[in-house]
């Protein structure tokens, strides 16, 4: 009997917008960084917040998604709350920033900063 291991899916979509953001940020990375690592830290009205910030030393823990523009880490105790997640980069006259439309998430606060699950 043979066995065949299928690719498995990334936990985590990552749009093109989103792509070619990671490829800026790692473009004027410090040195020594490996790639950019997305969390949910405690904070805000509603008990989550969304982070991305340079990382210099994965852990062995973190789901490892290869993009194009580099490689994006997701924290191993943040995964459970961004599975199925898809993550973009929009930008407009006033505002700039990743945007995660989360089907995890139950709840958001009023300025769209923190969500619950």
């Amino acid at each position: 009997m043979s066995t065949t291991t299928r690719a498995r899916p990334a936990a985590l979509n990552v749009t093109p917008n989103a792509t070619e953001r990671i490829r800026e940020l790692m473009a004027k990375a410090p040195e020594g960084t490996v790639g950019v690592r997305l969390s949910t830290p405690k904070r805000g009205c509603s008990g989550l917040a969304y982070s991305v910030d340079y990382l210099a030393d994965a852990s062995p823990m973190d789901e490892r998604i290869e993009t194009p523009g580099g490689i994006l880490f997701v924290d191993a105790g943040s995964l459970l709350y961004l599975i199925g997640s898809t993550m973009d980069w929009r930008e407009d006259d006033f505002t700039a920033g990743f945007v995660f439309d989360n089907p995890n998430a139950k709840g958001m606060c009023g300025c769209g900063e923190s969500f619950t699950v």
